[in-house]
């Protein structure tokens, strides 16, 4: 449980030092976070070849949504983590999970969908004040 707390508060200081950066591209921040974290988990399974393949495809699958995310439309943004959220948990059942820090999947979880339940909220705000946007 202590992860999770970790972790939601995590998310909510990112949302707030990215708020705080008036000047900044937003999505862009928030997709290099997002493609970052991907990475991640290729840094803690290098030891382990068929672990490193199957950590370096969602990596890539993750660089390729926040892309979109950043070039085409935040819904691939909340997508992304959303689902990184989903593969923190799922990660747990691969055979080679343990090369993962303990509780990291529960704090990733909490930090991706802290930050995809902001975002969600952001793009329902806009979407709602300009109902012709598209986003």
């Amino acid at each position: 449980m202590t992860a999770v707390t970790i972790g939601i508060v995590s998310g909510f200081l990112t949302i707030l030092a990215i708020r705080l950066m008036k000047l900044m591209d937003k999505p862009v921040i928030y997709g290099l976070i997002l493609s970052g974290i991907g990475f991640l988990y290729v840094g803690f399974t290098w030891s382990d070849t068929p672990s490193l393949l199957i950590t370096s495809i969602q990596a890539f699958c993750f660089l390729l949504l926040a892309y979109f995310g950043i070039r085409k439309n935040i819904n691939f943004l909340i997508a992304g983590y959303f689902l990184h959220g989903i593969w923190d948990f799922i990660y747990g059942f691969f055979p080679a999970s343990n090369l993962i820090p303990p509780h990291y999947d529960l704090f990733c979880l909490s930090i991706d969908f802290t930050i995809g339940a902001y975002l969600l909220m952001i793009r329902y705000r806009i979407v709602k004040t300009v109902p012709d946007i598209k986003i």
